[in-house]
């Protein structure tokens, strides 16, 4: 299994983005994905989850802000982001739990 993520960019306060994250292989439709997030400095944060049937999870500081959700006929995860603020500037990264997949992250960067 591959993850790809992309959609990341330079955005002003307040705009929008949407992170994808692509899956090769045939287990992606069965399996749980989520995001995290890094920013600079920082440790590793937790973002959502997405379960194969579309149960959802999030960071509580991100509920409202932020929707997982997904398209098994595309393989491919979906991260609605609004509201963004300087706060959100980190690499996101999607992965599956309780593997070793990640994808390569995709910059998200929120500035004036």
């Amino acid at each position: 299994v591959q993850l790809q993520a992309s959609g990341g960019g330079l955005v002003q306060p307040g705009g929008s983005l949407r992170l994808s994250c692509a899956a090769s292989g045939s287990i992606f439709n069965t399996r749980t994905i989520g995001w995290y997030r890094q920013a600079p400095g920082k440790q590793r944060e937790w973002v959502a989850t997405i379960s194969s049937v579309g149960r959802t999870n999030y960071a509580d500081s991100l509920k409202g802000r932020f929707t997982i959700s997904r398209d098994n006929a595309k393989n491919t995860v979906y991260l609605q982001m609004n509201s963004l603020q300087p706060e959100d500037t980190a690499v996101y990264y999607c992965y599956m739990p309780g593997s070793t997949y990640w994808g390569q992250g995709t910059q998200v960067t929120v500035s004036s």
